[in-house]
C-alpha cells in the first residue's frame, strides 16, 4: 500500500493535493517549570489552574510547531490530576500531536513532577487532551499536515484520539439535538 493510499484512508476528507505529513517526533516537546510560592492554592499545593496553563502552553507550542503557524485552543478534555504538585517541584509538561484532521489537531499532554533537590525519578501527576485549530492571519481555519505515527505507542495514541474525536462529535450532536427538541417543544432554557 502506498503512503498516499494510507493517508487517504486515514484522512478520507483530504484531497489528492496532500500536504506532506510530519512524524510525531517533529513537534514533540517538553516544557519544564519550577513551582514557587506564587503558584499555590489555599491548601498550599500548586493551583490546578497553574498546571492547566502550563499544559495549554506546551500543547500550543506543539500545535503551532506541527501546523507551521498559529493554532488556537478549541477544547480541552479529560484533564486529570493524579497527584498534588508542591512548591519546589520541577514540573515537566510533555506534549505531542496524537491525531490530525483537516485543520484540527489533538495534542496529548503528560505532566510529570520531581523534587528539585532530590534524585528520585519524576512521577506522573496529570494528563490532558486538547484540540487545537490551525488558523491563518485572519483567524480562519487552515489545513494542517497529517501526523505520521512512528512507533507502536504513537499508533495506539492515534487510534485512541480517533475514538475521542468520535465521542466529542457525538456528544456535540446529541446536545444540539436535545436543545432543538426542547426549543421545538417550547421549553425555554
Amino acid at each position: 500500500m502506498t503512503d498516499q493510499a494510507t493517508r487517504s484512508e486515514t484522512h478520507p476528507d483530504r484531497s489528492e493535493e496532500e500536504i506532506p505529513g510530519k512524524p510525531t517526533a517533529a513537534s514533540r516537546t517538553t516544557l519544564s517549570h519550577i513551582m514557587t510560592g506564587s503558584d499555590t492554592n489555599l491548601l498550599g499545593t500548586v493551583h490546578g489552574g497553574v498546571i492547566m496553563k502550563l499544559v495549554d502552553d506546551a500543547a500550543g507550542a506543539v500545535a503551532g510547531r506541527h501546523s507551521g503557524g498559529p493554532a488556537v485552543t478549541a477544547s480541552m478534555d479529560e484533564m486529570v490530576f493524579l497527584e498534588p504538585v508542591r512548591v519546589g517541584d520541577l514540573v515537566h509538561v510533555r506534549a505531542q500531536v496524537n491525531w490530525t484532521g483537516r485543520s484540527s489537531m489533538e495534542v496529548g499532554v503528560r505532566v510529570m513532577a520531581e523534587r528539585w533537590n532530590e534524585s528520585t525519578p519524576a512521577q506522573q501527576v496529570g494528563s490532558a487532551y486538547l484540540v487545537f485549530a490551525a488558523v491563518d492571519a485572519d483567524g480562519k481555519p487552515r489545513r494542517v499536515p497529517p501526523v505520521v505515527p512512528e512507533t507502536e505507542r504513537d499508533k495506539r495514541r492515534y487510534q485512541e484520539a480517533q475514538i475521542r474525536r468520535t465521542h466529542r462529535l457525538a456528544r456535540r450532536r446529541a446536545i444540539k439535538e436535545l436543545r432543538e427538541k426542547r426549543a421545538a417543544d417550547g421549553i425555554d432554557d
